[in-house]
């Protein structure tokens, strides 16, 4: 119960790894503050761990920062939410820009700077982890949105870093592999796709959901105290080979 009377705020909490992030910092001990866009997944969430929920559509700027008014002051901020839309280079549109970088980055951004404001009111502490991916490392076919929003998030991070640290607020973010949510159970299923990948993998394996989620928690426990503005790969060795 290490975070016994403590409070996180975790975006895209109704689905994949950050209803994996708010299942595991429930169990340890903490109130999790779910926002998430769909009302059903927020519901069986609260059926499964009492979370509060906001309902919110993180593509529209002034509606998130409603949503984080209304989530009030937490210790720890989880950003999770994100979309993909797979678009080649030569047929990049502009719908699908705004999509991607409206989620993946833009919200982000405003969730970090409201929590942000809201822990100096309260006297400063607290962490952030933005989710990133190994997409923002390597040039992965048809993800030119999705891996300009995660190395954006990824400089962000260390800026964020550097300007919330002197108020004792630490900002880290983790860049998965491949991850067997249900969306990428069923994208990664057939071997033909799924092999040329898993081989390039040391561990033999892709992410699971907990995997992430376990070092997000570790990462806002004051046993990494001294960790900021820091990406940690959670990706079985995939970008050290």
């Amino acid at each position: 119960m290490q975070f016994q009377g403590q409070s996180v705020i975790i975006t895209g909490a109704g689905k994949g790894i950050g209803r994996a992030c708010a299942k595991i910092m429930a169990e340890r001990g903490a109130e999790v503050i779910a926002l998430g866009r769909t009302v059903s997944d927020l519901d069986s969430l609260y059926d499964e761990i009492g979370s509060r929920s906001i309902t919110v559509d993180l593509a529209d700027p002034a509606a998130t920062r409603r949503a984080m008014a209304e989530a009030g002051t937490a210790d720890f901020l989880i950003n999770s939410a994100g979309i993909n839309v797979l678009e080649s280079s030569f047929d990049m549109t502009e719908a699908g820009y705004e999509a991607v970088m409206g989620i993946n980055l833009r919200a982000a951004l405003i969730t970090c700077q409201e929590f942000g404001r809201a822990r100096v009111a309260a006297g400063g502490g607290g962490a952030i982890v933005n989710i990133t991916s190994i997409a923002g490392h390597r040039g992965f076919a048809e993800h030119l949105c999705y891996a300009a929003s995660k190395a954006g998030l990824e400089g962000a991070t260390r800026v964020l870093a550097k300007e919330f640290g002197p108020h004792g607020i630490r900002v880290n973010a983790v860049a998965p592999t491949i991850t067997l949510t249900e969306l990428a159970l069923a994208a990664w299923s057939d071997p033909a796709k799924s092999e040329p990948m898993m081989v390039r993998h040391p561990i033999g394996r892709f992410a699971e959901v907990d995997d992430v989620a376990r070092t997000i928690a570790m990462l806002l426990s004051p046993e990494t105290a001294m960790v900021n503005g820091t990406v940690i790969n959670v990706d079985g060795g995939f970008l050290a080979v």
